[in-house]
C-alpha cells in the first residue's frame, strides 16, 4: 500500500538526507511492513507544499502501547 503524507520541512530535510530513518505517526491508515510512504514537504509557516517529495519503504513497525508510544500511534523504520 502507498501512503501520501505531509511532512514538515525540518523533518523532511532530515529524512531526505538520510539522517532521520524513522517516522512516528497516528496509525489511522493501518500501516504495514513493506508499505511505501510518499513524504511531501510542507512548510507550516506558509501552509503550502514546497514541491519536494521523497519515497521511503517501511521496514519495521512498532505498534503503540509499548515503550511510551501512545496506543494509537506507530513507530516505523524507513529506508
Amino acid at each position: 500500500m502507498t501512503h501520501e503524507l505531509k511532512t514538515w520541512n525540518e523533518y523532511f530535510e532530515a529524512i531526505f538526507t538520510g539522517v532521520k530513518t524513522f517516522e512516528i505517526r497516528k496509525n489511522d491508515r493501518d500501516f504495514k511492513n513493506g508499505d511505501t510512504l510518499i513524504l511531501n514537504e510542507w512548510d507550516p509557516k506558509t501552509e503550502k507544499y514546497t514541491g519536494r517529495q521523497v519515497s521511503k519503504t517501511v521496514t519495521y513497525l512498532l505498534d503503540g502501547g509499548k515503550f511510551g508510544l501512545e496506543i494509537d500511534f506507530v513507530a516505523m523504520a524507513i529506508q
